[in-house]
């Protein structure tokens, strides 16, 4: 299948943040501790040879070092804090050079997720985004908010549209508000998922009514990606097994 340049460009930056990247770098582990709840004990520590020896990194920042910004997790208030810092940081780097963003979400915070959005937009750089795992609630949104042609997801992974939820309570004119600004929320991310896939607002509407489960493919069709990654391409070439 021939690719445009724009898929060309975000394969190759796939492709050079490989293993060929890290020739020089090694895995190590260190105790690790955190105020939020984690699944390992140990987060995973590089060691890179350098002319003055060696110096080590925990897998994030090194990861970072290639462009890669990893969101795994509920979209909170913290993680946002983290990605948009992460976007900012790389913008400065280097604003002409693609970001890479591995998404694996159920979603969360619309506000969270929305400033996430937002900064995607604001950045100078092209966003490939990579879905994994699953992309959610706000996790599919920012997963169609990728850059045109730079929307990938991998072959098993699954994407979930619907509409936002809230509640309320206290005096019934504050509930009336509440109810009037979530209405308003949804009208919102409507527009934008309208925006990035092609459909229409009446259509999304619709199907966000309930949760709109898609695998890859049925993404695709929908509009949320572009192509399903089967295969990181070689270093040095601007294609890869893509479906």
């Amino acid at each position: 299948m021939l690719l445009t340049s724009i898929h060309a460009r975000a394969l190759a930056s796939l492709a050079g943040a490989g293993p060929a990247a890290a020739k020089n770098s090694r895995i190590a582990f260190r105790a690790y501790s955190s105020t939020r709840r984690v699944e390992m004990n140990y987060l995973p520590m590089v060691l890179e040879s350098t002319p003055r020896g060696e110096r080590a990194y925990d897998i994030y920042s090194r990861l970072l070092r290639e462009r890669i910004i990893c969101m795994h997790g509920p979209v909170t208030e913290q993680m946002t804090s983290l990605v948009t810092a992460q976007l900012l940081f790389l913008e400065s780097e280097n604003p002409d050079k693609p970001i890479n963003m591995y998404i694996n979400s159920p979603g969360g915070v619309v506000t969270a997720g929305l400033a996430i959005y937002d900064t995607m937009q604001y950045v100078r750089p092209e966003i490939c985004t990579i879905c994994m795992g699953q992309a959610a609630s706000m996790g599919s949104l920012l997963l169609t908010a990728g850059s045109p042609e730079m929307r990938f997801i991998l072959p098993n992974a699954k994407v979930m549209l619907h509409q936002p939820s809230g509640g309320a309570n206290g005096m019934a004119a504050d509930i009336a508000i509440m109810a009037e600004e979530i209405i308003k929320t949804r009208a919102r991310l409507n527009d934008i998922y309208a925006e990035h896939t092609g459909r229409e607002v009446g259509e999304i509407e619709k199907v966000m009514d309930r949760d709109f489960y898609m695998t890859a493919q049925e993404a695709i069709e929908f509009g949320v990606v572009d192509k399903i990654l089967k295969k990181r391409p070689k270093e040095g070439e601007g294609s890869g097994t893509v479906q």
